[in-house]
């Protein structure tokens, strides 16, 4: 009598459970390739953007300050400061003295310190 009532109740278990799961997880026919072709955009879209980032070109480090143009803020004499882009930095004339507010440009970057040259002004 036991045994019985146990069986009807498993058996009954397993029934309710594989309508659960067929109701819970049937996927509906349109929505497969919905699904893919959104998974093969966005893949294509990543592999775009990886490929430009890429082909993109430095803009840091001291390549890319290499021929720009700084002002003086402390005289150069010929170690002093300049500024270039909102920063402070060390930087030593290669030719002659430069006094606050000259525009020197960058020839050599050497760890922390800039090699300049003053910029040839032209008359108006």
């Amino acid at each position: 009598m036991l045994e019985e009532l146990i069986e009807s109740l498993f058996s009954n278990w397993r029934h309710s459970l594989s309508q659960i799961y067929s109701i819970w997880f049937q996927v509906e026919p349109w929505l497969i390739p919905i699904i893919a072709i959104a998974t093969a955009a966005f893949l294509v879209i990543a592999i775009i953007w990886g490929i430009r980032a890429h082909r993109h070109h430095v803009s840091a480090g001291k390549e890319e300050m290499i021929g720009k143009t700084a002002e003086v803020k402390m005289a150069l004499n010929p170690k002093g400061t300049v500024l270039i882009e909102g920063e402070l930095w060390t930087a030593i004339s290669e030719e002659g003295q430069a006094k606050p507010g000259d525009e020197v440009v960058i020839t050599k970057v050497d760890r922390l310190k800039l090699w300049v040259t003053k910029t040839k002004e032209v008359n108006r």
